[in-house]
């Protein structure tokens, strides 16, 4: 019986996880089966953090509007200043008003003064 060649289909698919895993360190780039757990691990973890990051992006606007909200000249609490917003219908998100309160505090007092009105 002849010798059958293999095709290079598993060879291009062992590749290509090897160019996923290529980065990672020690037996997690060169093991075949270690490259394949820690492919399936690192995309587990994407897939979680990105879920994860939304929240800690908007805790962290909730906290920026908030410490400019408390200071003297406004002396409003987040809260209220979101009530108010949507009472109004003023639709300005909190990642806008965060980048406001940051850049321009004058801008975030001019707008909580006129709610107040």
């Amino acid at each position: 019986m002849t010798r059958v060649r293999r095709g290079y289909i598993a060879r291009r698919r062992r590749s290509k996880m090897r160019l996923f895993a290529s980065t990672f360190r020690g037996a997690h780039s060169r093991l075949t089966r270690t490259i394949m757990q820690q492919k399936m691990r690192a995309l587990v973890s994407t897939h979680r953090d990105r879920g994860r990051q939304k929240r800690d992006f908007r805790r962290l606007w909730i906290t920026r509007i908030n410490a400019v909200t408390r200071e003297d000249r406004v002396s409003y609490s987040y809260s209220r200043l979101i009530h108010d917003l949507r009472k109004r219908q003023l639709l300005l998100n909190r990642k806008i008003l965060a980048q406001i309160a940051i850049s321009n505090k004058n801008c975030l007092y001019m707008i909580s003064n006129e709610i107040l009105k």
